[in-house]
């Protein structure tokens, strides 16, 4: 359920809303794209990749939660504009930077900024009429941007322009928000705080934002590394970035089928299937020998599918746990966290060129996922049995 004081948006002030922030997490979905191609010019090493993928998403996801804590929301349009700009000049700063120290760098300052402007968003969808509906939209459209930008590199502009180009037109494209910063909500209206709404810090609000990071865990690690994973399978470099942009329309099928199941089904026992299914996803993969192209496209695709699905009732989850709203401010920050960490601790385990034991990784998550889910549930039906007892 919604915070009981949502402000009234209208459609465009949230289309806008949710256009900013999908801009700002465009590099998420292309890095293994753009990642690739650095490894291929050798501006980074492969053990370096996934040092460099965890520094941006966490910086984003810190940019989300320092945001909440310290920016006002009453200057969200100011705030905008300059974190746009910071970002773009960040995204031209990424054309001169050249090894594993200099990328993390610059792309973890980058990061930060593009965390701000998606703190924007999540500000205005946890506050919007049907939080988990509208989280769920933006899920779909930022991964339709994301597949749209990732098949226009991959055909277009990195064969032409290499990885520069694809920097630049990131570049460019993270200038947007600065148009869009006047079509959005001017601010953002402060919720509840703690002592009205009654939240508080324990086991049953802690254990929801756990699961969203254990389950972004298990995408993160898996689709940093599934461009040399997919050459292993067999796929070429071009293959390899046009199954990732495949990928993502897949995901946008996800999404779109959450948007209109995220109020039928129920939150846990759907969350325990996602889980269920990305282990087996990623051991299967983990198991196919060198040229099972079809079978490593296939699973992909089901990846991809099951990403975008659960991600809405992740803030169905965060209400469950939090009424006010304040919890399913954190879960962007959480699922960034999430999938920031699984690419750096994927980084311990490849061994030079290999990464062949990154699926079982992924999947080790998924499971521990799932049992956390497990407890989420037996924590709530224990206070039910307290509440009725009561």
């Amino acid at each position: 359920m919604p915070p009981n004081h949502a402000p009234e948006y209208s459609p465009g002030q949230v289309a806008a809303a949710l256009a900013v922030g999908t801009i700002a997490v465009l590099m998420v979905g292309i890095q293994p794209i753009l990642l690739g191609e650095l490894v291929e010019a050798r501006q980074v090493s492969l053990e370096g990749v996934g040092l460099v993928a965890m520094a941006e998403i966490i910086t984003i996801g810190l940019g989300v939660a320092l945001g909440d804590s310290l920016l006002p929301g009453p200057r969200l349009r100011l705030i905008t504009l300059i974190a746009a700009v910071l970002a773009a000049c960040l995204d031209g700063l990424t054309l001169r930077a050249s090894g594993d120290g200099a990328m993390t760098a610059v792309r973890a300052a980058a990061g930060l900024a593009e965390g701000v402007l998606v703190w924007g968003t999540t500000g205005v969808v946890v506050r919007s009429a049907n939080p988990a509906r509208v989280g769920g939209i933006f899920f779909v459209v930022q991964t339709i941007a994301q597949a749209a930008l990732g098949a226009l590199l991959a055909n277009a502009v990195i064969p032409r322009a290499g990885w520069q180009g694809g920097f630049a037109a990131l570049g460019v494209t993270t200038l947007l928000p600065c148009l869009l910063a006047f079509v959005q909500p001017a601010r953002l209206a402060p919720l509840a705080a703690a002592a009205v709404s009654g939240f508080r810090w324990s086991a049953a609000t802690v254990l929801p934002l756990a699961v969203v990071f254990l389950q972004l865990a298990t995408l993160g690690s898996f689709w940093a590394y599934l461009e040399p994973l997919g050459k292993v399978a067999g796929f070429d470099a071009r293959g390899a970035q046009t199954l990732i942009a495949g990928v993502l329309v897949m995901q946008v099928l996800g999404g779109s089928v959450a948007s209109l199941a995220v109020r039928r089904l129920a939150v846990v026992p759907t969350l325990v299937a996602a889980s269920v299914l990305l282990a087996a996803i990623t051991s299967t993969v983990h198991q196919l020998p060198p040229g099972s192209t079809q079978s490593f496209a296939i699973g992909c695709a089901l990846f991809g599918f099951v990403w975008l699905f659960m991600l809405p009732f992740h803030i169905g989850l965060a209400f469950r746990a939090d009424p006010s709203g304040r919890l399913a401010g954190l879960v962007p920050a959480a699922q960034l966290l999430g999938s920031a960490f699984g690419p750096l601790t994927a980084s311990f385990i490849v061994n030079g060129e290999d990464a062949a034991a990154v699926p079982l990784l992924s999947a080790s998550f998924a499971v521990t996922a799932g049992l956390v889910l497990l407890i989420v549930r037996r924590h709530r039906e224990a206070a039910r049995a307290v509440g009725a007892l009561q």
